[in-house]
Order: C-alpha cells, then structure tokens, then sequence
C-alpha cells in the first residue's frame, strides 16, 4: 500500500466522503480541468484536521481549494490528494449585534443574505462574487469600492498538521489580492466579520443595485473566473485589452469576451491550455502597445 492509499483507507475508516478521478471541470467556474487523483470532501473542521493529519503523516502536501471560482486546472488534472472546502463545509452564525462567523465553504452570497436578514451593513460589495467565505478572506477580494479588508476581523485555520490558530487585525495583511495567507500554509477554516446595524431596505435596495450592474456590464451567462487580470496600478485591465483590439479575441472555445474585456469566457468546449494561450496573447500584445504588464488574478494549477 502506498502513501496515498494508506490516505484513501484512513479516509473512509473515518467515513469522510471522497472521490477517485474527479473531473475538475465540475470543480471549477471556468467548466475546464482534467481528474484529481484523489478529492476529499470534508464536511466540519474536525473531517478537515483527520485529513490534514493523514496526509502530515504521509508527508503529502494536499491542494486545498473552495469554490473553483478563481481557478484554472491544468487539461492534465491534479496529482495526488485535493480537498474542497465549499458547500460541503458551509455554516454561518451571529456572535453579536455586529459580528458573523462562517465557515469558509459559506458562499458569499449566502453571508450577504445572512447580512440582510440581521439588518447588517457592509458586506454589499461582495453579493454577486461567485467564490466563497475563506477564498474572500484568502484573496482580499473586493469590487465596487469594498473589499475584504473593510470587515474582516480575524480567520481561523489549520495548519498542515491539523493544528488550530488564528490571525487577527494587521496579522491579517491585508493588500491588493493578497494576505497572509498567500504566503503562508495555512487552511483557512473559518472568517468573522464586522458590520454596522443598517436600514434593511437600503441594505436590499444596494445588493439589488450591485447585482443589477454586474448583469448588466459582465458575461455572467458563461463560464468564466470573473477578472482574469489584476487591475495594474493606475489603469484598467479591460479598457486596455479593449483598447488593443482584443475584445472577442479568441483561441479556441476561450474568449476575450464581448461584454466585458476584462473576463475571459468558456464559449464551449473550451480547454484550460487554451485560455492560457488566450491570456498569455493579450498579454503580451497589451504589454507591446502600452508597456503596460498585465498580471493573472486567476490562479492555475496542476
């Protein structure tokens, strides 16, 4: 019996659910990706930190991912063990008058309802970010003048031996599509934030205004990852992909899409190598007629 064997028995003696050969393309938002060898799917910390523990032991260094919203995977798939932590690991509570704790698989969307249900502003920003609680908190994520960085609190996590702790206020180091946990190997397990008690039908009438704007402006009828750019200081990664010509470039089933220059779509059929090549090419032609470098928010692996 091999390493990951010995992960797969100790898996199910503790009756946590996985799969063999998981096609990542079910995984992600951009509808691409080949198998993950083996795909754990915890449910709770305690699943998690069996997991962590089990892999420690064979001193395999497991991919943890959420949502698959941010994510390319390679055609070739994931070698070894991957773990999900997304609606399969997903609980949401009031601590007080102005805190929530989630666990990080709580899709955003579910926090922001929860927001509104308790009359809580601040979270408005985030309603319509197809990712999750912990991915949020990971990326500092942020659009329509809010991010992360404004309400978050603390995160719990494990680290890869299963063992609990927290970062809390500027251990947090929270920047531009960054944090802490960026550089360190830690498993976000769960997020608190801090809100304001607010008027709940101006909370609505905002999420319902920032959910109308991203219909309205972004290809949310295809798959994609949202930007595939970062935002390079000073300009907009869509108005100068556009501004090269590149809106409805394609490469294959991947396209620079017609709507929003700043999304990269999956028209059909679409393979990740191809919107690599897709993103590699306005790239480059954007960096040859404006000087300016852009950079992959989306984050690929395999």
């Amino acid at each position: 019996m091999n390493n990951t064997e010995r992960i797969i028995s100790g898996v199910e003696k503790a009756g946590i659910e996985y799969r063999l050969n998981a096609p990542m393309s079910e995984y992600t938002s951009f509808k691409t990706g080949g198998p993950a060898d083996v795909l754990i799917l915890p449910k709770n910390e305690p699943e998690l930190r069996r997991v962590l523990s089990l892999c420690n032991d064979e001193e395999i260094r497991p991919f943890i991912f959420g949502n698959g919203s941010n994510l390319l995977v390679s055609d070739d798939g994931i070698r070894g063990v991957s773990v999900r932590l997304a609606s399969n690991f997903d609980d949401i509570r009031l601590l007080n008058d102005d805190m929530i704790f989630c666990t990080a698989g709580t899709k955003l969307a579910k926090l922001c309802n929860f927001a509104l249900e308790n009359s809580l502003t601040g979270l408005e920003f985030a309603y319509g970010i197809p990712g999750t609680a912990g991915g949020a908190a990971y990326m500092n994520a942020g659009a329509y003048g809010g991010e992360m960085k404004d309400v978050l609190v603390s995160c719990n996590h494990l680290d890869y031996s299963g063992n609990p702790g927290r970062l809390t206020g500027d251990q947090l180091g929270l920047s531009y599509r960054r944090s802490a946990y960026t550089d360190k190997y830690f498993v976000i397990t769960g997020i608190t934030v801090k809100l304001e008690k607010g008027d709940k039908d101006e909370i609505n009438a905002k999420m319902k205004d920032i959910l109308s704007r991203r219909v309205d402006k972004q290809p949310l009828d295809l798959p994609s990852a949202g930007s595939f750019f970062k935002r390079p200081e000073g300009y907009f990664a869509g108005a100068l992909i556009e501004q090269c010509g590149l809106k409805g470039f394609s490469v294959g089933g991947a396209q620079v899409s017609e709507k929003h220059a700043g999304f990269v779509v999956n028209k059909g059929g679409a393979t990740t190598a191809e919107i690599m090549e897709l993103g590699k090419t306005v790239s480059e032609k954007v960096f040859n007629e404006t000087g300016v470098k852009l950079e992959m928010e989306v984050k690929y692996i395999g």
